[in-house]
């Protein structure tokens, strides 16, 4: 008897044990679903609100007044777009094909600024032609790519003059190409595009910026030719280039039709999956102005346009198929009900030929071209089509890049920032952070953890409804009162022994997205915490603005604890914590000393740092308007700063 309760016992022990691991699972996952599932209710809100807007649209003079402020928003989101310059324009040499030619094209959409082209003109038929824009999506040859070649060349052999370019990193364009490797040290396309991207973020630009404007020279290319017939140009792209022909039908009305492939969706439905991926396809504060995929279309109204969506996608394409329906009521509004359409065909996410050769079909009823053949003609190999000489610019002509042209515009707006005119820092980090108020924390789940040199406490507090940050307490032994220290690590890590044996109370906090309660999701090439920073940039909800609201209210906490001696309250960052260290200590007059360690030294060393890594979570959009981070430690004083090592900062290269 006495033997099977034993085993009883036993057995119950080891139930509870396997209960309890479980409970400590599913809390683990709850925190690392924390962030994303914050950002998601404010999103909600929003959708909820934009709906409310668009329905209460029902007239065209409100649909007008709608794609103003559609317009508006694009533009702004994108840092406006620069002065027109000469072009610059050059023949670089022509291939003679059956029924068409290549002329190999390079000009300038801003001075030194080379964008390397090829133009398609018909060798049948009378000109004035009509013409096609066509936009790169991301692929290693661009332009080149034998899908994006088939449709250029399906174009062309159907009556289109067509001109199509590299974006900026890809194809002949790449902006971090190493000669002795013969490749980019980055990464061809959306690697390079995140590499300058987060860098235009701090001016409050967004690379979006440049390839747009990239496209409009394009366009002003195209009309300066006497085979093109100006009031018939139309725009096409797929993928990434279908985001940039999006954009431009909805900002330069001088686009008579657009074909957009491969990523018209609905927001709702790609939030978490696949969720927001390059940096040109996610404007900031697109989400918090009550925006959606359906406005790119809205503000192209009346002009045809043609939605071509693959069944198969990671664009999900029933968010497609709801953009169609609200954006064909605005259409139907204009009395154009029949110049918005979609079609459909199986397959993943490419331009596929159903797809290709529903494009053709569109230009050729909307832009009026003799003919639509649907043969394919062999391509060209991708060497034939180089407009320079070693099929690179930066190992040719050379040129300026997005990130030498964000360099520049930072130089300019950094030396008439704010900062420099007595603006109030306090005030300008509110604003730029979006931090707001919360009142005390509340305090849950406590329990001790046993360690050899000094206890400790591990609580979570509730900073915020939704938001749990996990912290813990080291108090030093044999002693009933001490100092106190904020700990803030993005690695979660507490190497706080040397603190505490210094005989300081020290609270490790992990505020939202770092340690315990860093992202899990991770989706295709794009980390989890990329994709929840581009959330909260979507909502205009800075992340190191919400990390700065959860520091403050563990201070807070750590302020009303008896064994804390009141007023000798410092914090302490490592690596990006450190910048959230300055932050708060500038929000919070009662920390009394800052001490950063492994930081990076300023936002501005950043856009003139050549690369950088493990930058997203202190970025800010177009901080550099008002302040830099030695202006956080000007505003802190005269309380003491501790900088060390932010020279040799992991989060940066200073090469």
């Amino acid at each position: 008897m006495q033997r099977q309760w034993i085993k009883v016992s036993a057995y119950a022990l080891v139930l509870t044990a396997a209960a309890l691991l479980a409970a400590h699972l599913r809390a683990s996952w709850n925190l690392r679903r924390m962030l994303d599932a914050y950002l998601t209710g404010i999103a909600e809100r929003h959708w909820e609100a934009r709906q409310v807007e668009v329905s209460s649209i029902v007239t065209p003079a409100q649909l007008r007044a709608r794609q103003d402020y559609i317009r508006s928003r694009i533009l702004e989101a994108i840092g406006g777009l620069p002065e027109r310059t000469p072009l610059q324009a050059r023949i670089t040499g022509t291939l003679i094909r059956r029924g068409y030619r290549v002329e190999k094209l390079i000009y300038e959409s801003l001075p030194g600024f080379r964008v390397t082209a090829n133009l398609y003109i018909p060798s049948t038929g009378k000109p004035p032609f009509p013409a096609v824009l066509g936009t790169s999506g991301h692929s290693l040859l661009s332009k080149a790519d034998a899908d994006y070649q088939r449709a250029w060349i399906g174009l062309v052999r159907s009556g289109f003059v067509v001109l199509v370019y590299d974006p900026p990193g890809q194809g002949e364009r790449s902006e971090y190409w190493d000669q002795a490797k013969g490749k980019s040290v980055v990464g061809i396309g959306a690697k390079e595009h995140a590499m300058a991207g987060l860098q235009c973020i701090l001016t409050g630009t967004n690379i979006a910026r440049y390839l747009v404007w990239d496209g409009i020279r394009g366009l002003d290319y195209l009309l300066s030719r006497p085979e093109v017939d100006p009031a018939r140009v139309g725009v096409a792209g797929n993928s990434g280039g279908g985001a940039i022909a999006a954009y431009l039908a909805a900002v330069e009305p001088r686009f008579a039709a657009a074909a957009l492939s491969c990523f018209i969706t609905r927001w709702p439905e790609l939030w978490m999956d696949p969720g927001p991926q390059d940096p040109e396809q996610v404007l900031h504060g697109f989400m918090a102005n009550h925006l959606d995929f359906a406005g790119l279309l809205v503000a192209a109204a009346p002009h045809p346009l043609q939605v071509l969506a693959a069944r198969g996608d990671y664009f999900p394409v029933e968010g497609t198929r709801r953009t169609l329906d609200e954006a064909g009521r605005m259409y139907a509004m204009l009395g154009a009900a029949d110049r918005l359409n979609l079609t459909e065909a199986d397959g993943e996410h490419r331009w596929s030929l159903p797809l290709r050769q529903a494009s053709r079909r569109f230009f050729h009823q909307w832009l009026s071209s003799t003919h639509v053949d649907e043969q394919e003609d062999p391509i060209n190999d991708a060497k034939d089509l180089h407009a320079t000489t070693t099929g690179q610019l930066a190992t040719s002509l050379g040129s300026e890049t997005v990130a030498s042209l964000n360099k520049t515009l930072a130089e300019r707006i950094y030396a008439d920032r704010a900062a420099v005119h007595g603006a109030d820092l306090r005030e300008l980090v509110i604003r730029r952070l979006r931090v707001r108020e919360h009142g005390e924390a509340k305090v849950r789940h406590p329990s001790t953890l046993g360690l050899n040199v000094f206890g400790a406490e591990r609580l979570e507090l509730e900073t915020e409804p939704g938001i749990v940050v996990p912290v813990r307490l080291y108090l030093p032994k044999q002693t009933l009162r001490a100092p106190g220290i904020v700990y803030v690590d993005p690695a979660g890590s507490d190497e706080v022994g040397e603190l505490v044996r210094g005989g300081n109370i020290v609270l490790a906090v992990d505020p939202r997205g770092w340690g315990q309660t860093y992202p899990s999701f991770i989706r295709r090439t794009y980390g989890a915490f990329y994709q929840s920073f581009l959330r909260a940039y979507l909502l205009d909800r800075p992340l190191v603005g919400m990390q700065v609201e959860d520091v403050i209210s563990a201070f807070r906490y750590l302020r009303h604890r008896k064994e804390v001696i009141p007023g000798l309250i410092s914090i302490y960052g490592k690596g990006n914590g450190g910048v959230v260290a300055l932050y708060a200590a500038v929000l919070e007059k009662d920390i009394a000393k800052a001490t950063s360690v492994g930081a990076v030294p300023s936002y501005m060393s950043i856009v003139r740092s050549a690369r950088h890594q493990d930058i997203l979570d202190i970025l800010v959009p177009g901080v550099l308007a008002d302040f830099d981070l030695p202006d956080l430690v000007r505003a802190i004083a005269p309380r003491p700063v501790v900088l060390r090592g932010v020279c040799d900062s992991p989060g940066l290269r200073c090469d």
